[in-house]
């Protein structure tokens, strides 16, 4: 799976990152390489908060867990 991050000028002298895909994931830094790597933390944080919320009904046939490369 491939995200885009989107990063312009904030105030402060910060930079504002956000992914495209996914506008609720958003982060700061003071530079690009900050930006990239805090990004990376915001959509591990995000995915998170989902998958608490997440409740589904019914019997569970099966857990499994894919990677994209």
């Amino acid at each position: 799976m491939k995200l885009t991050i989107v990063i312009k000028k904030g105030k402060s002298g910060y930079l504002i990152g956000q992914l495209k895909e996914l506008p609720a994931v958003f982060t700061q830094g003071l530079t690009v390489e900050e930006v990239k790597v805090n990004i990376v933390d915001s959509l591990e944080l995000y995915l998170e908060d989902i998958r608490e919320q997440y409740l589904p009904e019914g019997e569970m046939l099966l857990e499994e867990e894919l990677s994209f490369a």
